[in-house]
């Protein structure tokens, strides 16, 4: 790595350790009900909606709540796609989106994946983007974290048959924690130069004419073939320009604050009217990991040892911090095809591996940015991962794997480290011969059934729907580079919709109505096949007395559990998906290597 890249790592972590400190102490008082200025002005939107704020639920309620919720926010959005054409606010008179697609979109978007197998700008009107994808990217996140919550509720509970009132806790989340972030952040975007208007589409003059094929078509409008099978095409020529424009900078600030991920425009934060400088891009990295560290350290608030949260942060701090390392080395280091003569003997590349990156970006961020944004479930780029170099490009693709618990999606992440968090101490337990225990609360046979579920159905969805693609017509038609790479691209999709990243090895032509329909599948069996059994850990810890500590009892805030979490994560998180990586970036650096 260069100095460059050391300083940015560097100054990075510790702007984020400083915003989100004060940050978590804000959300603890928010979730915990102390902020009365706030409770006050909830009150009317309880009476209103018939919500009893004092009353809480089991477990089971809490999940049916988030379900129901979801599944209503599914059908608006499915709606507003099919319907936008009839609807306002589409200035460029966009047709109905797709039936595939939009089934697919919406589940993308109610399980903050935000895969977007479309291009924003040329299929979304203004309406949907900010009705259907702005709305959703909060709910969304505030998903995640009130699922996060009750879950540190359950550690902190005795004997309680209840995990929180979802209702109030969705409120208290998007009013007073999403929303001023958001208004705040989107300030500061637009302050940037970020574009947020209603304006139509300019066209303006190029200053050199553009000279492109298109497909010939016939009288029914259907592409004309010759006797080979192939489109016939035609050239023309053009000197003008369509420069989309739009609501930008609100939803870019809760896509990033949110780990959602869903961009405006297709090119996402490397188009320039979405991340237009250094600073918007180093803001957009700030964001993307901002509330998820802050999660952390509520955790170790809200349990009454903030040791327990410093040790997760560690943990996953440290598992962040090698990922930057290895992703900006390996695209340092470059292609070794493309290594001039006097640095053959070192088969390095000059510069390093800038294709698909934007060059006022360069190398450092571009590898932090991709780091940071399949770290947590964001998916959001600034260069183009199909373009990493075998190596850089298995550095995301393996974060994602890892299930996005290295801060991960704005509350999954904290849930899905703490089930990891669960399996430590109970391998520990059977080392030590004593029934495990984590922050006072016995690890036993329903707990451990619920660990196994939650860390089990992600990689069967991905590894199954992977294997379907490859083995179909319709799946293997998307593939634009065949071999191992062609592989890579499949796999990263899938692990992508598993995990709600949302992020692609972009060579993959994935909408279609068999990806739209299998990504869609995956996606919401990745997210609610993980938050149903985290729902029932709550409820079954929280029911339980909290046990106090003995000499034999296994500390959880030191050095020694933060190497055994991060060696579970490694070993259980990851070892399902090897072979697949051996099947594809392990075997293309290889096949590199050796030419």
């Amino acid at each position: 790595m260069t100095m460059q890249a050391w300083i940015l790592m560097v100054v990075y972590m510790l702007v984020l350790v400083a915003l989100a400190w004060p940050l978590a102490r804000w959300m603890t008082a928010v979730m915990d009900g102390k902020f009365a200025f706030g409770k006050r002005l909830e009150a009317p939107l309880y009476n209103l909606a018939g919500v009893r704020p004092d009353h809480e639920s089991d477990w089971l309620r809490y999940t049916i709540g988030l379900l129901l919720f979801n599944g209503i926010g599914f059908v608006a959005v499915y709606a507003l796609q099919r319907l936008q054409d009839v609807l306002p606010l589409n200035p460029q008179a966009l047709a109905a989106v797709t039936s595939d697609s939009s089934f697919n979109t919406a589940i993308s978007f109610i399980t903050n994946t935000n895969w977007q197998g479309y291009a924003g700008e040329s299929t979304m009107s203004y309406l949907t983007q900010m009705l259907a994808l702005t709305v959703q990217n909060f709910l969304s996140a505030a998903t995640g974290i009130v699922v996060a919550i009750a879950l540190i509720r359950s550690f902190k509970r005795r004997s309680a048959g209840t995990v929180g009132n979802v209702w109030v806790d969705l409120t208290r989340c998007t009013l007073w924690i999403l929303l001023p972030l958001s208004l705040v952040v989107a300030l500061l975007y637009a302050s940037q130069g970020v574009i947020q208007n209603f304006s139509p589409y300019q066209d303006v003059q190029t200053l050199e004419a553009q000279t492109f094929d298109v497909p010939k078509v016939d009288a029914a409008g259907q592409p004309i073939v010759d006797a080979a099978g192939q489109k016939v095409t035609e050239s023309q020529t053009t000197q003008t320009q369509s420069i989309a424009m739009g609501p930008v900078a609100s939803q870019l600030a809760i896509k990033q604050l949110g780990t959602n991920g869903g961009g405006f425009f297709n090119a996402n934060s490397a188009h320039p009217f979405e991340n237009p400088t250094p600073a918007t891009d180093f803001m957009a990295i700030i964001t993307l990991l901002l509330i998820a560290a802050a999660l952390v350290f509520v955790f170790g608030d809200m349990v009454g040892d903030m040791r327990q949260g410093w040790a997760v942060f560690w943990a996953m701090t440290i598992i962040f911090l090698v990922s930057v390392f290895l992703a900006t080395h390996y695209e340092q280091q470059g292609n070794p095809l493309l290594a001039n003569t006097d640095q053959a003997a070192t088969r390095l590349q000059a510069g390093g591996n800038m294709e698909g990156k934007e060059v006022r970006f360069g190398i450092a961020a571009s590898a932090l940015y991709a780091t940071a944004t399949t770290a947590v479930s964001n998916g959001s780029v600034n260069a183009m991962h199909d373009s990493f170099t075998p190596l850089g490009g298995a550095v995301p693709m393996v974060l994602i794997q890892l299930g996005e618990v290295v801060f991960g999606g704005v509350g999954s992440g904290l849930y899905g480290i703490l089930v990891f968090a669960i399996l430590a101490v109970f391998i520990a337990g059977l080392m030590i011969g004593r029934t495990p225990e984590y922050l006072g609360k016995k690890i036993e046979i329903f707990e451990m059934k619920m660990v196994a579920i939650a860390i089990l159905v992600t990689p069967l969805a991905v590894l199954i729907g992977t294997a379907v693609a490859v083995m179909t017509d319709p799946g293997r038609a998307g593939v634009a580079n065949p071999g191992a790479h062609g592989f890579s691209e499949i796999l990263y999709a899938l692990s992508s919709a598993g995990n709600n990243n949302g992020s692609a090895f972009a060579g993959l032509s994935a909408n279609t109505p068999f990806y739209n329909t299998l990504l869609g599948i995956v996606m919401w069996v990745g997210r609610f096949g993980v938050i149903v059994p985290v729902m029932a850990i709550a409820g079954s810890l929280a029911a339980k007395q909290r046990l106090a500590v003995t000499p034999g009892t296994l500390p959880t805030h030191g050095p020694l559990f933060v190497a055994l979490l991060i060696g579970v994560l490694l070993l259980v998180g990851l070892l399902n998906y090897v072979p697949a990586l051996a099947l594809g970036p392990v075997v293309e650096h290889l096949q590199l290597m050796n030419r």
